[in-house]
């Protein structure tokens, strides 16, 4: 068969209103990602190994509770659905979370700061599971139909590109021009307001636009125990929950070492120039001059000095920002491909496709020098263009996983398998982030006092080539062994539609 019979269409306004959730879940994530590492231990004061802790307890513990989310999600009953009414009642709290956790307290003993990033952070992860796993389960619940799923997963990551974009590209930005007159804890506190803000607003959007359409063929009940031991035996659940934990910890331990990459491997006058040829340079801010208005001017400021007498710490905040919005744009523009090339050649084909080509950006990242940085855009351009088909592909996968489920089983249980996939995700995070700093203490001897050192910066260089090279190959070995193929996901689909017309009729 070369096409699914059912057909369920979905209006434009829901995909796009679907999609404002996850735009505002990327302001979390894509801050944790990027950021939050050096947030720790350049802003908020923390050694590396206190950083380390901070960022692995709280985020294995929300790997803890996604489990317990799916089985509160699977069981929630209530006139707006199972999982919407998740998003609306975590709204508020979530925005308020957000900005304490990127608040820096003044005047506190380590032990007690320690303690209220741990708090703070604990409580941002799990509002992010009490949101998020939901949400991820409520796209397996709004359309049957294969290629409206693909189409809705689209619809997804160019939001979540969006949010990335602007997340990468101005986060930075932002916190040098509300720093400005106070200090970097400040910058970071209203910069993370205005971010609180405007995910308050996208998680209405998505409660009031979506819809929940696919029910249970028969409401039975079942036990979270047996549940989970109906997923222990759906192969492609093993795989994807396997490919999931390491996808993720690609996704943070890159994140933490790249940020270190720009800022002490490659050549700050290298970068200026780049940056310069962008018009984006400016001279400093004299006593009494008025303060820059736009972004646009901010990053010129912040960058400013001569080539001989820079501020590098600034022109690498700059050239990150850049390099980040290169990528995160491609990804936004050739992401609209994934859903017809997922219907001409299989969402496994094209995500194994993908993530081995990542495998090969990678390594070249390594062969790259300091004075290297048109490459090193490049580079950011042509891994984000080869990686961009994977985002709403893997996300339909695990739709595909629940299906398969249901299709075993005869009961679907949505939360449990994304829940658990949110487990593999979270861990992923978590080990990710803290793997880089374990990595860089025990094999380059990293002091976060002395970023710089030469062993530090050769282990930069190793994370983001080598490391991360590897890290690619084994997602694209675990998709390989990925069982549910496009003839598989069509038969499963039409046989799943067939049962439900039964019980309709």
């Amino acid at each position: 068969m070369a096409e699914t019979h059912f057909h369920q269409k979905i209006p434009f306004y829901e995909k796009a209103g679907y999609s404002a959730a996850d735009a505002a879940a990327n302001f979390v994530f894509m801050t944790m990602i990027l950021f939050q590492l050096n947030f720790y231990t350049d802003t908020f004061g923390l050694t590396a190994s206190a950083a380390a802790a901070i960022l692995l307890w709280p985020r294995l513990w929300d790997a803890i509770f996604d489990p317990i989310m799916g089985v509160l999600a699977d069981r929630t009953n209530t006139r707006w659905g199972k999982f919407r009414p998740w998003i609306l009642w975590t709204a508020v709290p979530w925005a308020v979370v957000m900005v304490l956790a990127y608040t820096t307290p003044t005047g506190w003993s380590a032990a007690a700061l320690i303690a209220y990033a741990c708090i703070t952070n604990s409580l941002l992860m799990t509002l992010y599971s009490m949101n998020n796993m939901p949400y991820s389960a409520l796209g397996g619940v709004i359309t049957a139909d294969l290629d409206e799923r693909a189409r809705l997963n689209s619809f997804r990551f160019i939001a979540v590109n969006i949010a990335q974009f602007i997340v990468g590209g101005f986060t930075l930005p932002l916190v040098a021009k509300f720093a400005a007159g106070h200090d970097r804890a400040y910058g970071w506190r209203m910069t993370m307001t205005i971010w609180a803000t405007l995910c308050l607003g996208l998680f209405l959007i998505t409660f009031l636009t979506t819809k929940e359409r696919i029910k249970p063929v028969v409401e039975t009940k079942s036990s979270p125990k047996q549940d989970f031991l109906d997923l222990l035996q759906n192969g492609p659940w093993r795989v994807m929950a396997l490919m999931t934990l390491v996808h993720f910890g690609i996704l943070s331990f890159r994140g933490g070492a790249l940020y270190n990459y720009y800022h002490h491997y490659a050549d700050p006058a290298a970068m200026f120039d780049f940056v310069q040829k962008l018009g984006l340079t400016a001279p400093p801010l004299l006593e009494g001059a008025p303060k820059p208005g736009g972004l646009l001017e901010w990053l010129g400021y912040i960058v400013h000095g001569t080539r001989d007498n820079l501020a590098a710490s600034n022109v690498a905040d700059v050239f990150n920002s850049i390099v980040n919005m290169a990528g995160t744009l491609t990804i936004l523009i050739v992401i609209l491909l994934s859903a017809s090339l997922a219907r001409r050649f299989g969402k496994k084909a094209v995500g194994v496709a993908g993530f081995f080509l990542s495998t090969l950006c990678a390594f070249a990242f390594y062969l790259l020098k300091p004075t290297d940085v048109n490459a090193m855009v490049g580079l950011t351009v042509l891994g984000s263009a080869v990686y961009a088909p994977t985002i709403p592909l893997v996300w339909a996968i695990f739709a595909d996983v629940a299906d398969y489920s249901e299709w075993k089983t005869g009961r679907r249980f949505t939360g449990m398998v994304f829940a658990t996939i949110g487990f593999a995700l979270k861990a992923g995070l978590a080990l990710g982030s803290a793997s880089f700093l374990w990595l860089m203490a025990g094999l380059f001897h990293y002091d976060t006092k002395f970023p710089a050192a030469p062993e530090a910066v050769a282990g930069y260089r190793a994370c983001v080539g080598i490391a991360v090279g590897i890290l690619f190959a084994v997602c694209t070995g675990l998709l390989l062994s990925y069982k549910l193929d496009k003839q598989v996901t069509i038969q499963m689909s039409d046989e799943l539609a067939a049962r439900r017309r039964k019980v309709t009729v």
